[in-house]
């Protein structure tokens, strides 16, 4: 299990990194009081789904929110070292003048400030949070970062290897007369294509079979389109990503979703895949179609052979 904990100053920015975190598929708990890691470290470690998922990757936010209890935090170190389960501290760090201005630009009260003013606060918080920083080298200093820029940093340095991304790349078959869906990035319209719809034997098969595959590569403007369309989204996914971009949406749509979307997305995503991208698949339309009764008692008919003939 790879586990981060992500603590330093109020209004340095840790909840802007959970955020990103999140993206890059931890599971993040905030807020947590420093006696209660432990317990909470030995839980998820060994917790599994009733289907088998455990989880792989976990960030525990601890900061001083957690007032008098954050003395605790050193001791709860030392008892994660003796269960033997590694982890990474990441301290998130800025300026005092910038944590001062942070605070009054998002009107809230430091944690430590009740009774007192933001300034003295952030030096009471800073005295207690020396030690942590100390024993830390991760500390990112946030004072003149963007969000973007924190986001960059937290991906290189918990990326593993050049293939990981931290984009997902969903591509969606659908039928344009069940209208297009709402969250696609792009739009890609495959109606130019000759329809297998219309071939008898074709008609109750769809996009995942062999039949239909053929007819519709079987087509130069098919492949041709193919590539470029290939061509052009790969040439795209860095610049999505160079901006931020941690989901992209593609739809690509026919008439009714079922047959030239259907084989289209699927050769997209074989592409896709063989370049490194965590990509998956939805066929929103698939069996929309209801007056294609015959679908599931012909489906073997459909891949007895690749001929068309």
């Amino acid at each position: 299990m790879e586990m981060i904990i992500l603590t330093g100053m109020s209004g340095a920015g840790k909840s802007v990194a959970i955020n990103y975190l999140e993206d890059m598929g931890f599971f993040c708990v905030d807020n947590v009081p420093p006696q209660m890691l432990e317990s909470m470290v030995q839980t998820f470690s060994k917790w599994e789904s009733k289907d088998g998922v455990s989880i792989n990757k976990i960030a525990f936010v601890v900061d001083i929110r957690s007032a008098s209890m954050f003395s605790g935090l050193l001791p709860a170190f030392e008892a994660i070292d003796h269960l033997g389960i590694p982890y990474r501290i990441i301290f998130l760090e800025a300026s005092d003048n910038v944590l001062l201005s942070r605070y009054k630009q998002s009107r809230r009260n430091h944690p430590l400030a009740d009774g007192k003013g933001i300034a003295q606060g952030i030096a009471m918080e800073r005295s207690l949070m020396s030690q942590i920083k100390e024993m830390t080298p991760d500390v990112i200093d946030t004072t003149n970062l963007q969000s973007g820029e924190l986001r960059d940093i937290l991906h290189n340095m918990l990326a593993k290897d050049d293939k990981e991304t931290r984009m997902t790349i969903l591509v969606q078959s659908f039928g344009f007369k069940y209208g297009i869906p709402l969250d696609c990035d792009n739009v890609v319209d495959v109606r130019f294509i000759p329809n297998p719809y219309y071939v008898a034997e074709l008609k109750t098969c769809s996009g995942l079979d062999s039949k239909v595959k053929d007819f519709v590569f079987s087509y130069p403007e098919t492949n041709e389109f193919m590539k470029r369309m290939e061509d052009m989204i790969l040439f795209a996914i860095p610049y999505y990503i160079r901006e931020g971009k941690v989901r992209l949406n593609i739809g690509v749509g026919c008439t009714g979703g079922r047959h030239r979307s259907v084989a289209m997305a699927e050769k997209l995503v074989e592409t896709l895949s063989s370049k490194g991208f965590h990509v998956a698949i939805d066929h929103r339309d698939l069996n929309n179609d209801t007056k294609n009764s015959r679908r599931v008692s012909d489906k073997n008919n459909c891949n007895k052979n690749n001929s068309l003939l």
